[in-house]
């Protein structure tokens, strides 16, 4: 009896910290898509970054609040030269090996990316290829993962939310139109990117975006580590980033780091195909069976 009393309590928790994630901001994925998005399985850690979070929770932070990401606008065009010599060697691409869990659903409408690092050190190709800003990311503590992120003209991402309240996102403007039809769009409210300047979101609110410029748009695209208020608040963050997030490390090239969710991912992917043709098989049967693991799996976690 004890037993099951603690399975329902892990059960209720597990279905606040759902509910909390859901109902957080204007925007929001019908229940059912939020019940089987990857953010679920993260909640309740997010409920805890949340909880004690000491920056605003808005979709928008003013990016001058954080004293690392000075650095970096200070040396935009630096970086902007690196990044821009990269899309000319045409080292900015989606990932050659089916291996990028964090970004793989990108790359299907035009998004491409050249990773300067992620929870962890620098890969061999950027450091090769892009010194003069991995050695500026190397003096910032903060920047948990860079890339450089290529939106094509016609390019656009997805409704969607990053699974991870461990961090906030930044996005520095290097080539882009400067132009209103090419922006991202957070919780409703939308940001059009523009050359030298950066903004600060939160990732983990409902966010998507458009290129309907004419013109392609290159971005340093940051993740900083969320400030918190205590110390052990941000011990535990970093340790999940180190630990956790870094496993989805993704290379650029051949001898980079790929991190064991990636590596898995390939598998994962396949396992996805399989799925999909099933569905299209007979949509009914393919609901019927879902529904069926579902309840076969509620019922051995009450039951064992």
């Amino acid at each position: 009896m004890e037993s099951l009393i603690i399975k329902i309590v892990l059960v209720l928790l597990l279905a606040t910290a759902i509910l909390r994630v859901h109902f957080r901001g204007r925007v929001r994925h019908s229940l059912r898509h939020q019940v089987f998005d990857h953010s679920t399985l993260t909640a309740p850690v997010n409920l805890l970054m949340y909880a004690c979070s000491s920056v605003p929770q808005t979709p928008f932070l003013p990016a001058d609040s954080f004293a690392d990401l000075k650095v970096l606008q200070t040396h935009w065009q630096t970086i902007r030269d690196e990044g821009a010599r990269l899309l000319q060697a045409q080292e900015i691409r989606a990932a050659q090996h089916n291996d990028d869990a964090g970004f793989n659903s990108f790359f299907k409408y035009g998004w491409k990316r050249f990773y300067l690092k992620w929870y962890g050190d620098s890969h061999p190709s950027a450091e090769e290829l892009c010194p003069q800003t991995t050695a500026l990311l190397r003096t910032l503590p903060s920047v948990k993962a860079a890339m450089f992120a290529w939106l094509p003209d016609g390019g656009k991402l997805n409704p969607h939310r990053d699974p991870y309240a461990g961090s906030l996102r930044y996005h520095l403007g290097l080539i882009t139109p400067n132009d209103d039809r090419c922006y991202i769009e957070v919780d409703g409210a939308r940001y059009s990117w523009r050359d030298g300047e950066g903004v600060v979101f939160d990732e983990t609110y409902i966010h998507r975006a458009e290129n309907h410029s004419g013109q392609g748009r290159l971005i340093l695209f940051c993740d900083i580590e969320r400030p918190m208020r205590y110390q052990w608040a941000g011990a535990f963050n970093r340790w999940f980033g180190q630990y956790i997030v870094a496993a989805a490390a993704s290379p650029n090239r051949d001898g980079d780091r790929l991190g064991l969710i990636s590596r898995l991912f390939r598998y994962a992917d396949w396992v996805g195909v399989q799925r999909k043709r099933f569905k299209r098989w007979n949509p009914v049967v393919y609901r019927t069976t879902r529904v069926a693991l579902i309840l076969a799996v509620a019922g051995a976690f009450f039951l064992l």
